[in-house]
């Protein structure tokens, strides 16, 4: 029997389940010691990531947070510094690892409302041979970028972006939770979008819809690395390819599948937005992200605008003091989108 959600949970695609294809793949896939490289089903899908991104090898790590780590690890000594943006995952969203665990010093620019960092700033803001300061040895971008809107960012801003770094000796790592949704989004491949990246991480449980895991993408001598620094952080998993063999599956089947997500979050953003009391704050979604505006004149307790709406079985995440974030994934379904749709419309008649 297919296992279905109860709820029609728009707080984050984090929230999906694995499907029945995944669940008996799992079931049935064989295993060894990782640690050892030994998993079949964990080479497999390992070989198959580094493929799709275009890169020599690849690591199955935990999540996405480890691989941004990993790859900072891998590449900064302490006191060295990484640029990153503002709004990015890595420097909000992570714990402060790089720092806690690497020593590594985050200078911070400003996301533009596209997701990206402006070049210009990024070459100004790169530090050298000077004793006073912190080597820069990396940028990190973020593509999809959550926070600016789930905005997909373009391939010729990678390219240049790319260019700029090999410029400078700086390396490239893009977090790429979200990549191939951007890759639908720009009708184009994540391949092509992080060709001028040295390294990628992107995430396996989120659109894609597997349970646990990301993958670390890069060089071979970048993953052996990397490889060591997920032992040290406890990440060495033994027979992971039960894990890994829902990988494949998302791989292999719930890529292209994720315009359905972008096409169903445009739909949820045409019809919330004409609603009294809500507006876009960013736009019509470019990928599976609705964030709206709450006007605080209309609904002055969000605490009972979330509660109206988990009585009509629907969660919803606060990204701001007045804003809403909806993710569509997998298990949002068209007849879930109207439900929201009819709900949102009776918040001020149900008092």
């Amino acid at each position: 029997m297919e296992q279905k959600m109860d709820l029609i949970d728009l707080r984050s695609d984090t929230v999906t389940i694995p499907t029945p294809a995944m669940r008996q793949a799992m079931a049935n896939a064989p295993v060894g010691d990782d640690v050892y490289g030994e998993d079949p089903t964990v080479n497999i899908l390992e070989e198959k990531a580094a493929h799709l991104l275009g890169k020599e090898n690849a690591l199955f790590v935990s999540s996405g947070t480890m691989g941004n780590l990993l790859a900072v690890l891998v590449v900064c000594s302490r006191g060295d510094e990484v640029i990153v943006g503002q709004a990015g995952h890595t420097f909000l969203h992570e714990v402060g690892g790089i720092s806690a665990l690497g020593g590594v010093f985050p200078n911070t620019l400003p996301n533009q409302a596209d997701g990206t960092l402006a070049l210009e700033m990024i070459e100004n803001a790169i530090r050298g041979d000077d004793i006073h300061e912190p080597r820069t040895k990396m940028v990190v971008i973020e593509n999809t970028q959550n926070q600016c809107g789930g905005v997909p960012i373009e391939r010729d801003y990678m390219e240049r972006l790319g260019r700029l770094t090999r410029k400078f000796g700086l390396f490239l790592h893009v977090d790429g939770a979200r990549i191939f949704n951007a890759a639908i989004a720009l009708h184009s491949s994540a391949k092509e979008l992080t060709r001028m990246a040295d390294s990628v991480t992107f995430c396996l449980s989120k659109g894609l819809c597997a349970p646990v895991g990301s993958v670390l993408c890069g060089s071979k001598e970048f993953i052996q690395a990397a490889r060591r620094y997920r032992k040290m952080l406890g990440g060495g998993m033994r027979q992971s390819g039960i894990l890994a063999a829902a990988g494949i599956v998302a791989l292999d089947t719930m890529i292209d599948r994720l315009a359905d997500d972008h096409q169903r979050a445009t739909i949820l953003a045409e019809n919330l937005s004409t609603i009294p009391g809500f507006s876009l704050s960013k736009g019509m979604p470019r990928s599976n992200m609705v964030f709206l505006h709450v006007d605080r004149a209309v609904f002055p307790d969000l605490k009972l605008l979330k509660k109206k709406l988990e009585k009509e079985g629907i969660l919803i995440g606060y990204s701001g003091p007045e804003e809403m974030r909806l993710v569509t994934h997998y298990w949002i379904t068209d007849a879930s989108v109207a439900h929201v749709i009819e709900s949102w419309k009776n918040l001020h008649a149900k008092g």
